[in-house]
C-alpha cells in the first residue's frame, strides 16, 4: 500500500513540475517569460506599430500607381510591402506588363527594391 501511495506521489509531483516549467514564446528573453519586462519592450513596442503603418502606406500607394495604368489589371496582382522592399505576387494578362508593374512599382517614393513574382495568365481551357 505505501509504495502505490509513494508512487502516486511522485507522479503527481512529476506532473506538477511538468506542468509549471514555463517556455518562453518565439522572439521573447528568457527575462520577459520569468516576468520580468525586457529594457527593449517598452522602447520598441512603437517602432513595430508604425514600421507597420508606414508598410500599409507604401502598399496602398504601389496600388494607385498600377491603378492609373488603366491596360494593367490590377485585381490579380497582390502586394506586400516590409521596410520599403515591395513583392509583386499574381497574374497579369500580357507578358509585358510582367515588367511593366515593375518598372511602376520602382517609380513609387519610398520603394528601395522590387521583387516581381508576377506570372502570365493562361486562357480558360488553353494551353
Amino acid at each position: 500500500m505505501k509504495s502505490i501511495q509513494a508512487s502516486a506521489l511522485a507522479i503527481a509531483t512529476l506532473i506538477l513540475t511538468a506542468s509549471s516549467t514555463a517556455w518562453s514564446q518565439p522572439g521573447q528573453t528568457a527575462s520577459a517569460s520569468a516576468g520580468m519586462p525586457a529594457a527593449s519592450t517598452s522602447q520598441g513596442a512603437a517602432a513595430p506599430v508604425s514600421a507597420r503603418k508606414a508598410d500599409r502606406a507604401l502598399r496602398r500607394q504601389v496600388y494607385a500607381a498600377i491603378g492609373k495604368h488603366k491596360e494593367i489589371s490590377a485585381g490579380n496582382i497582390s502586394v506586400v510591402a516590409r521596410g520599403g522592399a515591395v513583392t509583386l505576387n499574381g497574374t497579369v494578362t500580357d507578358a509585358s506588363q510582367v515588367n511593366e508593374v515593375a518598372e511602376i512599382a520602382k517609380g513609387v517614393p519610398g520603394v528601395t527594391s522590387v521583387t516581381n513574382k508576377l506570372t502570365v495568365q493562361k486562357p480558360f481551357g488553353g494551353a
